[in-house]
């Protein structure tokens, strides 16, 4: 009996429902979804100078992509993101050697201008942060001494340090952001609640509450806590990231 080594690649994603690590709703909206395993990838393509063979093409319920599986020639299993043009039984090798087809990775110096890449590094060694969502890819518009200069899914123009890693080609499952659910109960199977309209509610529930009839917010929009929202910047950025920073998305 051929034992199964994808088991250990495999484990049980717990329901957490919106709560942080008090036990307190800190994500409202959430809870109640189907259980899911959660497939480790390997985000930092660190098996170097071996080759591996793609085994299948799989669905994974955790995020908007396809999966890949891959075999070393070792024995050694790990699940990759899959790209468009890899199929099963393709050789595909992490490497500054590596070549340019969908699959393989290799460092951004060694990677040619204009060449679709996704999950790509931020800091080397770190794993891929960048593009790593169902039709998303980046391309390297330009390079200077130390930096690549990619051109992100947002548009944003970003500096990536040349030593960093990246996978060749982009994405599969492109038409993902044309599915439509097409019912309440497959979001909810998603482990999405339903939302409600602050405007809907009693005025003790909400600042926008209350008033005769249909009525709008009648002030600067908040949270349930009185807190101002909808346009308000919350994100503290990093000023070292920022630095990296060629032009800003629209």
């Amino acid at each position: 009996m051929k034992k199964n080594k994808t088991k250990k690649l495999m484990q049980i994603l717990p329901k957490r429902s919106g709560r942080d690590q008090t036990g307190q709703i800190s994500v409202r909206g959430r809870g109640g979804r189907q259980k899911r395993f959660y497939r480790l990838i390997d985000w930092k393509r660190d098996k170097r100078e071996t080759k591996a063979e793609v085994l299948t093409i799989e669905y994974d319920p955790n995020r908007s992509t396809n999966i890949s599986l891959i075999e070393y020639e070792d024995g050694e299993q790990r699940y990759i993101l899959h790209p468009q043009g890899l199929t099963v039984g393709n050789k595909i090798i992490a490497s500054e050697k590596a070549p340019i087809k969908p699959g393989s990775a290799m460092p951004l110096k060694k990677i040619p201008l204009g060449v679709a890449i996704h999950n790509i590094e931020l800091v080397p060694g770190e794993g891929g942060k960048f593009a790593r969502g169902a039709g998303t890819s980046c391309t390297i518009v330009g390079k200077d001494k130390k930096y690549a200069h990619l051109k992100l899914p947002s548009g944003e123009l970003r500096k990536v340090n040349l030593l960093c890693y990246a996978t060749i080609g982009q994405l599969d499952n492109e038409n993902w952001k044309h599915v439509k659910l097409g019912k309440a109960g497959r979001r909810r199977l998603m482990g999405w609640r339903p939302k409600v309209r602050g405007v809907a509610m009693h005025p003790g529930a909400h600042p926008h509450g209350g008033g005769e009839g249909r009525s709008g917010e009648g002030m600067h929009p908040k949270t349930p806590w009185g807190k101002p929202t909808r346009g308000k910047k919350t994100r503290k950025r990093k000023k070292t990231s920022d630095k990296l920073i060629i032009k800003r998305k629209k």
